[in-house]
């Protein structure tokens, strides 16, 4: 019959079926072959006569030509149904069919005891469903099964080219789909997924695109590959990727076949097979929409230990199969999770840049990053990536087209050198295109939020995240971990933190404040406040953090801003290369001066120091380079700014910091000026480190943050020519004026307490008494060890030099200011305040009260000097006395006292060395001169309190004795005795000296006579020739 009907289609060379001419009559071989090629069927007769053949073929397995044959023993081992007719109800026939294709899945799969079919019959099975594809009817189990479903979902969708097929496809895990039906849909996904032409529409629409890619060609691959679901997929996705054109009709096909791969897992028999273990004991009850596969990923996410190595390289393939990075609705759970009104996104990358914003959802957040945590580990399954850097991959990398591997470069090492090459300079050597370094950055970005967004990071670091991070869970508080903990970590994860930090500063500072986009977040208000004109520049200047660490006070900061801003600069000084533009700048100063030192304080230390021995010994040229000082510079002052900065210091002082300053918040440098005023109770090791703190500050007073911060105003109004290191200099001489700032007044006190507490801290004072300080006070510094300070014993000795006018000019001038300065306020004698404390609060409470800076305790003391019970205090009253000799000026309320008349009296008197004192005193004991009542009564009193301290404290040298004199009321008196004693004794020193002469030439030699005039007999005379004899006896 099919002879006669289809006589003109089989002997028609243009409709390729002529191969059916030549099959055997009689035996059923014709309607097979013509069956097969039915889709070139064009004669109406025959079309018609086949279609109901093959309707009658598909119900009895035994009527399709050679399956029986093929596959008769796999039916009976595999116990599918009846040989014989009659055995079973002919609609039952198809049911033998499913149990074949059902023992072909579960060997795919390799589930224990599996049957192995026999090739024959496993190519006749794939092949009954392929020419069963196009119209459902012909799947006899199917049909029969999803009858009821059809009905429900499909209504309206015309049978023929796989319609059918591809709506119960879409409706597979709807609540009312029957499990019968669902169980049938998925034995033909999985046969699909095995040969992918199962799938009339796919097979149909990919056809030309197939063979224009050459994806069925591949020599190197058995026929049962090639034909697989996924190596189509794979191929024609790197088409797509490559830029090439697939037609749209296919595109739409993969897209649909991508979906269902992500929906359901067990059509991945690589999953079925290397995670059953993991699903069993995490995932089990979750098969439906993707769950299961979601679970896996996130069991794999979590705790990399827990997962097999072989399960997760068939998560990563199926994921690369699926590609839903290049269209994130593929994942049926992530599309759901994630609600596209308010995320209006097509593409995965889109999503993560919502990541922790407002619009993300928490089910979102999860599913997003648990596919995220296998797209991070292949470069290629980000498409705009792949995109933008294939070519420098390829270029750089040498890697292989999208769908290919190389084990001398994985996937995952592809990034890590894409970023290697991502800022490198002209003079390293080949760099990436602009396009792929913008990719590299946003890569960047979101692995700085997440960890286990970096594989390198992760696998390296596991043991260390357990040990230092295990209850860090929020954003990024992993990887801020593992920075704190630099030192401690092992020596692997150490360096590819380290990398990843040094790199993140790089992409951070050449533009991309996207790096940090949780912390621009929270700093959106002190950045639209004081830093909005850097960040509309922020191109490449990358200024913007270094902005909010200059305003990291500001009232507009808030705690989570002000933690980000600090973090970033602790995980700086931990290496000097984390911040991008020091090791720019000083990169080959480095090298050259500091070889082999890797932490950024100990490098700016020893810059620092080289710079300031440059500066102290006028080099001709500095061995720093300008832009590295300049860079120093800043360096220096952001460390300036918090304790945790400085970590030699912080780490000498945490003891005494929990102690001391235990409510005291860390940044502005409060946490260091707390431990500057509480020195005295610091433990020794602590105490050594801050008092080199102050040298350093003392001798750059820029790098005060406190006093730089607190005096910013005064420093605008009074030192703005000054240069940066004499800022405390300027600021002490207008200390006193009315418009200073009484905050400020008080900051520039306590620097000045500081620096008379030890020479080593008042730089002038040191260079200008260079030579005073060994020559008068080495036995002060012969007593101090080296971590000591002196408490003002060498400015004490340097007082009592100055008193007795024996210092040189410039010591002097330097002695004068501090004696003028400590006579206002005592708390500038270290001294005195530490013999005195006890006198003050009991003779002069008001006075010192009262803290007007105006000499009132002083005079206190003096006037009380009686009443004084301690020696040291005693002590500390009369050499203030003694001073005050020297000079007018260490007096203030003398000095007060007495303008007028020194302005009348002394005017042409320079003052020191108590020329102006002595100026006074003589007018007081002149009675033509009437001085002022309170000058004359000060004076009297001076003069009484003198008096006694010459019966206590007896003159200590010729100087100390001749000012005791020349204040004496009895100065006359007691000259004129002193002359008189003089010539008593130089009257009878002469006697002695003839006498004795005589005596020894007598005892020589005889007596020589010579023979003088008579006007030499005079005493005189003789004084003048005795003296001729004795130097020349031939006279």
């Amino acid at each position: 019959v099919a002879v006669e009907v289809c006589k003109t289609t089989i002997t028609d060379v243009s409709l390729l079926i002529k191969e059916c001419a030549a099959e055997e009559r009689g035996k059923g071989y014709l309607v097979s072959c013509l069956v097969d090629h039915r889709g070139n069927i064009t004669e109406y007769q025959c079309n018609q006569y086949i279609t109901k053949m093959t309707s009658i073929v598909f119900s009895d397995y035994r009527l399709i030509c050679g399956f029986m044959d093929n596959c008769r023993e796999d039916i009976n081992s595999l116990h599918c149904g009846s040989i014989s007719t009659g055995e079973k109800d002919v609609h039952s026939q198809g049911e033998v069919i499913a149990c074949l294709e059902k023992g072909l899945v579960r060997e795919a799969e390799e589930q224990p005891g599996v049957h192995a079919i026999r090739p024959d019959c496993k190519k006749a099975i794939m092949r009954v469903a392929e020419l069963s594809s196009d119209d459902f009817h012909l799947d006899r189990y199917l049909y029969f099964s999803c009858r009821e479903d059809r009905e429900r979902f499909c209504e309206n969708t015309p049978a023929g080219e796989g319609r059918v097929y591809k709506c119960l496809f879409n409706h597979k895990f709807e609540e009312a789909m029957s499990e019968k039906c669902r169980e049938a849909l998925t034995t033909r996904q999985k046969l699909i997924t095995q040969d992918y032409k199962v799938s009339y529409s796919l097979a149909k629409a990919c056809k030309t695109d197939l063979r224009k890619y050459r994806c069925s060609v591949d020599t190197n691959m058995p026929r049962a590959r090639e034909a697989r679901l996924s190596y189509l997929l794979l191929c024609l996705e790197s088409a797509v990727h490559r830029g090439r054109t697939v037609s749209g009709e296919c595109q739409g096909e993969m897209l649909d076949y991508r979906r269902m791969l992500m929906e359901d897992f067990s059509l991945s028999p690589e999953i079925v097979l290397h995670c059953r273990g993991e699903i069993e004991a995490h995932c089990s009850g979750l098969h439906r929409k993707g769950r299961t596969l979601h679970c896996l990923m996130r069991v794999g996410r979590e705790d990399m230990g827990t997962i097999d190595n072989l399960c997760q390289k068939a998560l990563q393939t199926l994921i690369q199969e699926a590609d839903p990075g290049a269209d994130y609705r593929i994942d049926r759970a992530l599309n759901e999770a994630c609600d596209s009104k308010v995320l209006v996104c097509r593409i995965l990358s889109c999503l993560m840049e919502h990541l922790y914003t407002e619009k993300m959802v928490e089910d979102c957040e999860h599913r997003l990053l648990e596919l995220q945590y296998f797209i991070a580990r292949d470069w290629k399954l980000d498409p705009i990536l792949y995109k933008k850097c294939q070519g420098d991959a390829s270029r750089l990398c040498h890697t292989h087209s999208w769908n290919e591997t190389s084990e001398m470069m994985p996937p995952g090492a592809i990034f890590s050198c894409l970023y290697r090459h991502a800022y490198r300079t002209e003079e390293q050597g080949r760099r990436l295109s602009r396009d792929c370094k913008v990719e590299v950055q946003r890569i960047l970005h979101q692995r700085a939020l997440d960890v286990k967004l970096d594989p390198e990071l992760q696998r390296r670091c596991m043991t260390d995240l357990g040990k230092w991070c295990s209850e860090k869970t929020e954003s990024g508080q992993e990887l801020e971990c593992l920075q704190d903990h630099l030192e401690e970590l092992v020596s692997e994860c150490r360096d590819v933190v380290g990398n990843l930090t040094e790199l993140a500063s790089e992409v951070r500072e050449t533009g991309d404040i996207q790096i940090e986009t949780l912390l621009m977040r929270a700093c959106e208000p002190v950045i639209q406040s004081h830093c909005h004109e850097v960040a509309d520049n922020q191109i490449d200047t990358g200024d913007l953090m270094e902005c909010l660490v200059q305003n990291k006070h500001q009232k507009e900061m808030n705690d989570k801003c002000a933690v980000g801003v600090t973090h970033f600069q602790l995980v700086q000084i931990k290496d000097f290369r984390f911040s991008y533009k020091f090791k720019m700048a000083c990169k080959e100063d480095v090298l050259k001066l500091c070889p082999n030192i890797k932490k950024k304080v100990d490098v700016v230390l020893c810059l620092s120091t080289t710079v300031r021995n440059d500066t102290l010994q006028d080099v001709k040229e500095q061995r720093v380079s300008v832009k590295c000082r300049k860079q120093l510079r800043v360096e220096e002052l952001e460390m300036s700014e918090d304790v945790r900065l400085e970590p030699e210091l912080y780490d000498s002082c945490k003891q005494d910091i929990g102690r001391l300053c235990q409510n005291v918040a860390f940044g502005n440098a409060q946490v260091i000026e707390c431990l500057k005023e509480n020195k005295r109770q610091l433990t020794q090791r602590c105490h050594h480190r801050v008092f080199k703190l102050q040298e350093v500050e003392m001798m750059d007073p820029e790098l005060d943050f406190q006093l730089m911060r607190v005096c910013k105003q005064m420093i605008r109004r009074f030192c703005t020519e000054a240069d940066a290191k004499n800022m405390l200099q300027c600021l002490k001489q207008n200390k006193n004026s009315e418009l200073m700032d009484p905050k400020c007044k008080q900051m520039i006190t306590k620097r000045q307490i500081t620096q008379n507490t030890d020479y080593r801290l008042n730089p002038v004072l040191r260079k200008s008494c260079k030579a005073d300080i060994p020559k008068f006070c080495q036995s002060i510094l012969n007593k101090a060890t080296g971590d000591s300070e002196l408490e003002g014993q060498v400015v004490s000795c340097l007082k009592l030099k100055y008193a007795d006018q024996r210092l040189s000019p410039d010591c002097e001038d330097q002695i004068r200011v501090i004696l003028q300065e400590s006579a206002l306020d005592y708390r500038l004698d270290p001294q005195l305040q530490i013999h005195c404390t006890d006198e003050i609060s009991r003779l002069c409470p008001e006075e010192a009260a009262a803290q007007e800076q105006t000499g009132q305790v002083e005079e206190c003391l003096k006037v009380n000097l009686l009443k004084i019970k301690v020696e040291g205090c005693k002590k500390e009253v009369l050499n203030i006395l003694k001073e005050s000799k020297a000079d007018i000026f260490v007096d203030p309320v003398l000095h007060t006292a007495c303008a007028l008349d020194i302005k009348h009296q002394c005017a042409a008197i320079p003052p020191g060395r108590g020329r102006q004192m002595s100026c006074l005193m003589e007018a007081l004991q002149d009675k033509r001169v009437r001085l002022q009542p309170e000058c004359k009564k000060r004076l009297q009193d001076r003069i009484d309190m003198w008096s006694y301290a010459a019966k206590v404290a007896p003159a200590e040298g010729f100087s100390d004795l001749a000012m005791q004199v020349m204040t004496s009321p009895s100065k006359t008196y007691i000259l004129a005795m002193i002359g008189l004693s003089v010539c008593i004794l130089f009257l009878f020193g002469l006697m002695c000296g003839r006498i004795t002469k005589r005596l020894m030439q007598e005892q020589k030699e005889p007596l020589r006579t010579y023979v003088l005039p008579e006007a030499f007999n005079d005493f005189s005379t003789d004084k003048l020739l005795l003296v001729c004899v004795c130097e020349n006896e031939s006279v």
